[in-house]
């Protein structure tokens, strides 16, 4: 189905299915520079070592470049910053729609009339940079989120190292829409007699391991990407996500928030609040993260994060 004969969808479900088909040539353009040894690191932090690389920088033009093209009135920001459309190699513009996405699916009715106007994209296209050059590659996904009004309703997470064990084939795209559902990873509901707490892989500090330790988890899982963070809860692999520090930002859980939210989990700040992902905000989470996967209560892991915690992000806003 070409975008034109799309054109009679929605708006929000065309834009799903678009960035369906873009984040599959972000992937394969992450493994392709990975498989040359050659991921050119550049240090873009102040303070701390904050890489990026290649595959940052050209999977940033072939989101922004390619839903731009499509969608000329969206509002889109990405992790490495604005992009000059005319200086994007045309090669890198994907004009695919996945098509099977809109035959299948239909649109929720809250959400037929949108317009771009309406929506911000927010845009990660490596997240677990770190991971990715250390060499953790199953941490790496592509993030595509979309908020209507403030607040997160759709995204894409997509993995370009997952290998399907039926297929050998690499990659997979993971989507969530709020009040249609979630699709493409294995759900399932974590262990009942344990609880497993996932949280951040290499930005600890003494206020994150002590309310780690507050939360008196059975089992604490140290891995990269709020992307990658996510999908334990999804999977049943964890039952919470915590991050106890101002370290993430809009574009890591954007997509995140809409698709763990559409399978009935919740991701909120650590004071329980949802974050606002409107056009004119700042990019910082400052008051960190707490998701649980479905099923699980919020709000007793809320009461379990200390108070000098809470009082510490909130003075750091």
């Amino acid at each position: 189905m070409s975008i034109r004969m799309a054109a009679s969808a929605p708006l929000i479900m065309r834009i799903m299915a678009s960035s369906l088909s873009i984040a599959e040539k972000a992937g394969e353009v992450i493994r392709d520079i990975m498989s040359t040894g050659d991921l050119n690191v550049v240090d873009k932090g102040q303070k701390n070592f904050d890489p990026q690389t290649e595959a940052d920088r050209k999977c940033q033009q072939i989101i922004i470049g390619s839903l731009s093209k499509q969608y000329k009135d969206l509002k889109i920001i990405g992790e490495e910053g604005a992009e000059d459309l005319s200086k994007i190699p045309q090669e890198l513009i994907v004009d695919k729609i996945d098509s099977q996405f809109l035959e299948q699916y239909k649109c929720p009715e809250s959400f037929k009339d949108i317009s771009e106007n309406d929506l911000v994209v927010w845009v990660d296209p490596l997240d677990g940079t770190g991971e990715y050059v250390a060499g953790f590659v199953e941490n790496v996904t592509v993030l595509i989120g979309i908020a209507f009004r403030d607040t997160s309703i759709a995204g894409i997470i997509h993995q370009p190292f997952f290998k399907c064990a039926t297929t050998n084939k690499m990659g997979r795209t993971i989507w969530g829409l709020k009040e249609l559902g979630t699709s493409g990873y294995n759900k399932k509901s974590p262990p009942e007699n344990k609880l497993i707490l996932t949280t951040t892989r290499s930005h600890s500090n003494e206020i994150v391991n002590a309310t780690i330790e507050a939360i008196k988890a059975d089992e604490v899982l140290k891995v990269g990407g709020c992307g990658f963070k996510v999908l334990q809860l999804l999977e049943g692999k964890a039952h919470c996500y915590v991050f106890a520090s101002p370290g993430c930002k809009k574009w890591d859980t954007c997509s995140p928030e809409a698709i763990l939210e559409a399978d009935g989990g919740i991701l909120t700040d650590i004071l329980g609040k949802h974050y606002n992902y409107g056009p004119n905000v700042e990019y910082p989470n400052r008051t960190g993260v707490l998701a649980t996967a479905k099923g699980i209560d919020h709000e007793s892991l809320l009461e379990r994060i200390p108070i000098a915690t809470k009082e510490s992000l909130i003075k750091k806003k």
